[in-house]
């Protein structure tokens, strides 16, 4: 040892306590980060897959949620398609058929038909059906202010040859006439105020049953336009009855003629 080491004094005490508590706390401090360490590297090996893909974390519903659970949306259906209307449902050729058609080109089969349930309605007789509905139709008027009677309903074969007068715009032939279907009513009102006559269709009469005799089953049978269709003027007082089925189909698409609903040839004239 040479001089010089031999006179380097040495450290007091206090100075070796401080010495010694900091290495010992440098051994712990890295002893916590070796620790620390080792268990974020087994927090990730845990959430690793079979092929070693970190996996998201799956979050458990808590079953004490009072959070109500949202129902699936409702599946509804579409709406079922409307049947077609059944233009064959009914007879057109059949005289006891409320659809008959009867003009210039389609007379009546026999010719001296006449029905066998004709029953009284004004001042003249109509089927039971038509007579009931006529009813109906007559009070619904009433209610809406305005008096309707029956002026002439049905005829038969010889009455309507006695006012068959040789003008076919005017008049049928007998066997070619629809009141002798006992379907058919011309109407007036008790004044007998342009009774028969084209100006019933200015009235207020005439008018209610313009817009509303299709709700009861009738069709205003010679529309003013029709003329070339129907083979006869405008009669805004003769109504045909077809039952309300047909009334409301021939309403809804715009017909207004037996002729062109049915898609059968125009009759303006005899054969």
């Amino acid at each position: 040892m040479s001089e010089q080491q031999r006179t380097r004094p040495r450290p007091s005490r206090q100075v070796r306590q401080r010495r010694t508590i900091a290495a010992a706390l440098l051994v712990v401090v890295i002893i916590a980060a070796i620790a620390i360490g080792a268990a974020a590297g087994r927090g990730a090996q845990a959430s690793n897959d079979a092929t070693g893909t970190p996996t998201a974390p799956v979050s458990t519903p808590d079953p004490t949620s009072s959070e109500p659970s949202r129902p699936s949306p409702e599946v509804v259906a579409p709406p079922a398609p409307v049947p077609a209307f059944d233009k064959s449902a009914r007879s057109i050729d059949d005289p006891n058929s409320i659809w008959l058609v009867v003009n210039k080109l389609r007379p009546l089969n026999p010719a001296d038909y006449a029905p066998g349930d004709l029953v009284s309605v004004g001042e003249g007789e109509m089927r039971a059906e038509p007579a009931a509905a006529f009813d109906v139709m007559v009070k619904a008027a009433a209610a809406d202010g305005y008096s309707l009677i029956a002026a002439s309903a049905y005829r038969s074969y010889t009455e309507q040859s006695w006012i068959y007068a040789g003008d076919d715009e005017l008049t049928a032939r007998p066997g070619y006439s629809e009141h002798q279907t006992g379907l058919t009513v011309d109407i007036a009102t008790p004044t007998g105020q342009c009774r028969i006559y084209q100006c019933f269709g200015d009235m207020p009469e005439g008018a209610w049953l313009r817009d509303n005799a299709w709700k009861y089953g009738f069709l205003l049978r010679y529309p003013a336009d029709k003329t070339a269709v129907t083979g006869y003027e405008f009669e805004p007082w003769h109504f045909r009855y077809i039952g309300t089925d047909l009334s409301t189909e021939m309403h809804n698409t715009g017909f207004t003629t037996l002729e062109e609903f049915f898609g059968l040839p125009a009759a303006p004239v005899y054969p």
